[in-house]
């Protein structure tokens, strides 16, 4: 039996003939009949009384009609979800954000993907890039934005952003007015990071250790506005990124790095062996494609 035996059954229903059911579908009499007649023999029941000069529904042909009914409405429904899920006029797409980059181009580029197909919605979840990509690789998130390297053989990458990371420091610290300052010139102080959930942190010590010594942690957060604030407060210095530095206010200041620089490089990451809905690989073709417009206009 397929969804074809109940709609022809159904049409004979509903002109209580076979020749008009055969007309009303531009097939012949005898392949109505026959697929009707298949039908009866899979179920092992009649479903019409013949003996009439119209066809009446026998018992189990009124039973079968009320589940036909139903059955077809939920192909339709079906065909008619998958239509708007292939046009892209339904879907959801999770994306996982760190909270210490300057989103603004990135969000504007959600809201124009938002504008071309507004029945697509979306999940915005801020984690660091570690927590990040344990939900992208555990389909928990569907893209996310992580900081390089990553596990390449878990994970797609689509790279956007490379910067410097700044010195922030408060107005008042006796390095507040150099244009820049060596790594190793830091090692008495005391840092405020982010936490281990940010690849930051890893990247911050590693650098630091590279310049001779490790960094007295006081203190760690997730938010680059709260560790901005205990700057402020003299608590210790910090490190962030130099597009987040255009965003911070004057009661602290941001100091180039040298000996080495540290920089990040920001990438969009998706899973290698996953599933990826429609919406989402529609999102990741018009983003790829709007910062590539960007950059050409930089």
């Amino acid at each position: 039996m397929d969804i074809k035996h109940l709609q022809y059954f159904i049409e004979v229903s509903n002109f209580n003939s076979f020749s008009k059911a055969a007309d009303h579908l531009f097939i012949t009499q005898p392949t109505i009949s026959k697929m009707i007649k298949n039908l009866e023999t899979e179920l092992g029941v009649e479903l019409f009384d013949r003996s009439k000069r119209n066809l009446i529904l026998t018992d189990a042909g009124r039973i079968l009609l009320e589940q036909a009914k139903l059955v077809n409405k939920a192909f339709h429904t079906l065909e008619t979800e998958l239509d708007n899920l292939l046009e892209l006029k339904t879907g959801h797409i999770r994306i996982g954000l760190p909270p210490i980059f300057d989103a603004h181009f990135f969000l504007k580029v959600v809201g124009l993907f938002h504008e071309k197909y507004p029945g697509i919605t979306f999940q915005l979840k801020e984690e660091g890039s570690k927590s990040i990509e344990e939900a992208v690789e555990q389909n928990e998130l569907d893209v996310g934005v992580i900081v390089l390297p990553t596990q390449d053989n878990i994970f797609n990458h689509y790279a956007f952003m490379e910067e410097d990371l700044m010195l922030i420091l408060p107005i008042s610290h006796p390095l507040a007015k150099r244009a820049e300052v060596d790594l190793a010139e830091l090692s008495s102080e005391s840092f405020i990071l982010f936490n281990k959930d940010f690849a930051l942190n890893d990247r911050i010590i590693s650098s630091c250790n590279n310049a001779g010594f490790h960094p007295h942690v006081i203190s760690e957060s997730s938010q680059w506005s709260f560790i901005e604030e205990m700057v402020a407060s003299k608590l210790g210095i910090s490190l962030l990124p130099e597009s987040i530095c255009r965003h911070l206010h004057d009661h602290v200041c941001a100091v180039k790095v040298v000996n080495p620089s540290i920089n990040w490089h920001l990438a969009i990451i998706w899973g290698k062996n996953q599933y990826l809905s429609y919406a989402a690989k529609e999102w990741l073709h018009f983003t790829k494609e709007q910062f590539s417009k960007a950059a050409l206009l930089d």
